[in-house]
């Protein structure tokens, strides 16, 4: 950690370390080293959330009332910080992290009742319908209909980029309800099963060889109105809200972490009496100025985690750390192509490299996989362009 902790705080550490020690199987271990995309493949992620949930530590960030940990910032911050240097898997947000807030926020009681048990224990399992085909970042855009008929909504339409559709149980989708006035006044946030009839889902092979994302077709599926989160039309100011969810949280831990697996990458790729050429002096020096760039994103986090007990709003920090983080994620996995150098051109399956004949590293495939999939850092959860843009007319106003 860069900061010191108290007692209290190193006891903390030392539970989660021991907790870690004994829960987080070879399996687990292995699927954690092995992410090359935002986070785990559905079975060993979801997994380790039971794990977790059976530990009572799946949902750290809720209030304890809905079954959270009664953990002070700091405490979160440790226990992320920790799973990323054991290379826990890293988990899907789409339920514990952006939905889960909006329906404790705007959900009812008896809508409370029905998703969130299974978000925290694990048995549900959510993805997100925001982007369609045409619109990208402008959500205000958007045009999947819902026609209200009795007490079901009519849906038609498409959403795109749907990270993990194919395993998803559940959805939380924007939706257009009224087509006057402005873009923005006519969205509603509905939430509903992914077995409804009519909903099909087409995947989205990415360049880096993962299936994440998919997309999915609304043909005439009714959803039950109950399903509406909030009041109609008032989808827009829902999904700020979350948004600001997932764009804001902690990333250095994770960051740190790809660091020392690059260090380690560096160290294997020259032998001692290669390390006196100048390309060996060359990444050292890129791999000390990430670390200070590390250091200054966690520096930027703990502010937050301050003002965050303090109560204050989160303002531009969420836009602020998720450019920042992103694009020195982006910078993280072009490094270490530089490093495996001409052995990440080899494209076989990671968890098949080591059974090559040529005996690839898994580190060297992991490297290309890690870049390519990486390339979309910048875009979602909001083009760093428009946080920018977020940012400048927020200092504008002064």
């Amino acid at each position: 950690m860069l900061f010191p902790l108290n007692a209290e705080e190193l006891a903390f550490q030392q539970e989660v370390r021991d907790f870690l020690r004994q829960s987080l199987t070879p399996e687990l271990r292995t699927a954690g080293h092995r992410n090359s995309g935002i986070f785990t493949d559905y079975p060993q992620g979801n997994d380790w959330h039971r794990v977790l949930a059976h530990r009572g530590w799946s949902v750290p960030q809720w209030p304890v009332e809905y079954g959270g940990t009664g953990w002070t910032p700091m405490q979160r911050y440790i226990f992320a910080s920790e799973l990323a240097a054991a290379e826990a898997p890293a988990r899907a947000p789409m339920g514990p992290g952006m939905v889960a807030p909006v329906l404790m926020a705007y959900g009812t009681p008896a809508q409370k009742e029905r998703w969130l048990p299974g978000i925290r224990m694990g048995t549900d399992y959510w993805c997100q319908g925001y982007s369609e085909p045409g619109s990208g970042s402008d959500l205000a855009s958007l045009s999947c209909q819902a026609v209200r008929e009795g007490d079901h909504y009519t849906l038609n339409g498409s959403k795109i980029w749907t990270t993990h559709a194919h395993h998803a149980s559940h959805m939380f989708c924007l939706v257009r309800t009224q087509r006057e006035g402005k873009p923005q006044s006519g969205i509603s946030f509905l939430c509903f099963s992914m077995k409804l009839p009519g909903i099909s889902v087409r995947p989205i092979p990415s360049v880096s060889g993962d299936h994440e994302l998919n997309q999915v077709f609304f043909d005439d599926v009714r959803v039950p109105v109950s399903g509406l989160i909030g009041e109609e039309n008032q989808g827009w100011e829902i999904a700020k809200y979350l948004l600001q969810h997932e764009r804001g949280g902690t990333w250095a831990p994770n960051l740190r972490a790809r660091w020392q697996r690059l260090r380690k990458a560096l160290q294997q790729a020259f032998s001692p009496d290669q390390r006196s050429e100048p390309e060996y002096a060359d990444l050292r020096l890129k791999l000390a100025d990430a670390s200070a760039r590390i250091d200054a994103l966690q520096a930027l986090e703990m502010s937050a985690l301050r003002s965050q007990m303090r109560g204050e709003p989160m303002g531009i920090r969420p836009s602020m750390g998720k450019i920042l983080a992103t694009e020195l994620k982006q910078h993280l996995t072009e490094l270490h192509v530089q490093i495996v150098g001409q052995h990440a051109m080899y494209r076989p399956p990671l968890n098949q490299a080591s059974q090559h004949e040529l005996t690839l590293s898994e580190d060297a495939v992991f490297a290309m996989s890690s870049y390519l999939n990486d390339r979309a850092a910048s875009i979602y959860g909001g083009t760093n362009e428009v946080q920018r843009n977020i940012i400048a007319a927020q200092l504008l106003r002064g």
